[in-house]
């Protein structure tokens, strides 16, 4: 079955994001997700609790956390929080970082590839020790914690979900053994302004990042999801991208055309790659509601 989340986050007031979070719920989204991008956007653990109150069944997580600047024992707790106070839908989700300026912002210089890679490691390690009741001890160049413990609140799960999210290399191979989703964004190196990337989305490179991850459920994190009878005219603003209208239509990372011709998208997906998750962002709640509950066909043998 196909599996569609949606990524938002609250800019137009508290009764908005809550009509949201219920519209996403009904529509039959798996997961209501926010990013986690200090200064430029909502803390995601206060609007996800507040989600938390006016629905029951939708999983709630942060798309991603960045751990270069989070705390694992902070990064714990509010994940543990969101757990207990939405009856056990928290889903823990973890990236290196990219922008500087978000290292900048708390008095630190962005680390080197190299680094973040470690760092990233490292604290979804002790977070997910610490979700799991063990005391903690880590000293690595990038993490140092003393007996840390997560008493008290205790998560509802007995397992919270780990979702990667990120393109790195040594990252997909590590999140392949290790996490429960990984999460394909289709970006390469970011950019000089710290915030855009080069774009990893031919079908070669993507059967490159497949292979590292293999394993758990795979998601990807679609860049245009578009409804439209004319796909080609809606795909010209993505014309440095390198690649043609025919070939970006070839990838996970858009979804873009008729409501048959994108669930056709998804089946040619899910025999090559077995790529069988999307993340959506709010834009497209309401023109991907059909495809959300339409059931999915059967694979092909």
């Amino acid at each position: 079955m196909t599996t569609f989340s949606l990524q938002a986050t609250p800019r137009d007031g508290a009764e908005a994001w809550l009509a949201l979070a219920r519209r996403a719920e009904e529509a039959g989204y798996d997961t209501l997700l926010t990013a986690d991008h200090p200064g430029v956007c909502a803390d995601p653990y206060p609007v996800l609790a507040a989600a938390a109150a006016v629905t029951t069944r939708i999983r709630l997580g942060v798309y991603v956390s960045n751990a270069g600047i989070r705390d694992p024992m902070l990064l714990a707790t509010a994940v543990a929080t969101l757990d207990m106070l939405s009856a056990g839908r928290a889903r823990f989700g973890i990236g290196a970082g990219h922008t500087p300026a978000e290292w900048s912002a708390i008095g630190r210089s962005r680390p080197g590839v190299a680094g973040r890679v470690q760092r990233c490691i490292d604290v979804a390690t002790a977070v997910q020790r610490l979700l799991a009741g063990e005391e903690v001890t880590v000293s690595t160049p990038s993490l140092s914690m003393t007996g840390a413990r997560l008493e008290h609140p205790r998560p509802v799960q007995d397992h919270i979900p780990l979702t990667f999210g990120g393109g790195n290399t040594e990252l997909l191979r590590w999140a392949g053994a290790h996490a429960d989703i990984v999460g394909l964004s289709g970006l390469g190196k970011t950019l000089p302004d710290g915030h855009r990337h080069t774009a990893r989305w031919s079908v070669d490179e993507i059967d490159a990042q497949v292979a590292l991850a293999s394993g758990p459920p795979l998601e990807a994190l679609v860049q245009a999801a578009i409804v439209t009878d004319d796909a080609e005219a809606a795909l010209t603003s993505f014309g440095d991208s390198g690649l043609s209208a025919a070939e970006l239509l070839e990838t996970p990372f858009v979804l873009v055309g008729t409501l048959d011709e994108i669930a056709a998208s998804i089946a040619r997906h899910r025999r090559r790659w077995g790529i069988d998750r999307y993340v959506i962002r709010a834009p497209a709640l309401d023109s991907f509601a059909p495809l959300v509950a339409r059931p999915a066909p059967p694979t092909p043998a």
